[in-house]
């Protein structure tokens, strides 16, 4: 991976929270947050006495590094987001400028904790559809803002063998968003879901309490009967 290529955009331990739906008992667990990239979710985590690890090719970088890059995307999503207002629903965060704050205090949270995580083994680099994990280890997995939101990018069976592979390595797994980069449902959904359900796995949809991208509504939920 070329650092110029990473899009570092990252979400906060409260939208975690309710982009998954995720329950005291929840945040009790073992937890694997797959794709998190500069998000705060483990940071806050961690500091509640959570158990976490953040899996993400951008772990590569330093600390330095993805601080600069940082600083780069910033300045060319905001103008990005500006043109495109209509896509979301500016209750919860207000604005573009609001956004850019909420981003960049979790990013700013996350850049604090980063060298530290990654020496703990906290931040691991891998990615999807291979996982250096073992059977199960994880009680819950996270998979935030990459399968079925790249869909263009991202082939069905990468998507397959990415939900079988966060399967393996996890109990329950939970998906969010269910619709592409444009608010449309995905392509994938129906076919993934139809896989997992004849592999055995329970399937179901939850109203996501997160309110941001028009369409993402819901959150996929998999678990093995």
């Amino acid at each position: 991976m070329e650092l110029s290529h990473v899009v570092p955009w990252g979400r906060s331990f409260r939208e975690y929270r309710k982009m998954f739906c995720l329950t005291d008992s929840d945040l009790k667990k073992s937890i694997l947050g797959c794709g998190d990239g500069p998000a705060s979710f483990n940071s806050g985590l961690t500091s509640m006495g959570g158990a976490v690890i953040s899996a993400d090719p951008v772990y590569a970088f330093s600390a330095i590094q993805l601080q600069a890059r940082i600083a780069e995307v910033y300045a060319e999503i905001i103008p990005k987001m500006e043109a495109t207002q209509s896509q979301y629903i500016w209750e919860s965060i207000p604005s573009v400028d609001a956004l850019g704050q909420v981003r960049m205090d979790a990013m700013l949270r996350f850049l604090t904790d980063y060298e530290q995580g990654r020496q703990q083994g906290r931040y691991v680099e891998c990615s999807l559809p291979e996982l250096p994990f073992n059977n199960k280890q994880f009680d819950l997995a996270l998979c935030s803002h990459y399968l079925f939101l790249y869909s263009s990018q991202v082939s069905l069976v990468q998507h397959l063998d990415s939900v079988f592979e966060l399967l393996r390595v996890a109990r329950e797994v939970r998906i969010y968003p269910l619709v592409t980069l444009d608010g449309s449902p995905s392509p994938y959904l129906q076919k993934v879901t139809t896989a997992l359900k004849q592999q055995g796995a329970d399937v179901q949809l939850l109203s996501s309490a997160y309110v941001f991208q028009k369409g993402a509504t819901h959150t996929l939920v998999i678990r093995e009967q």
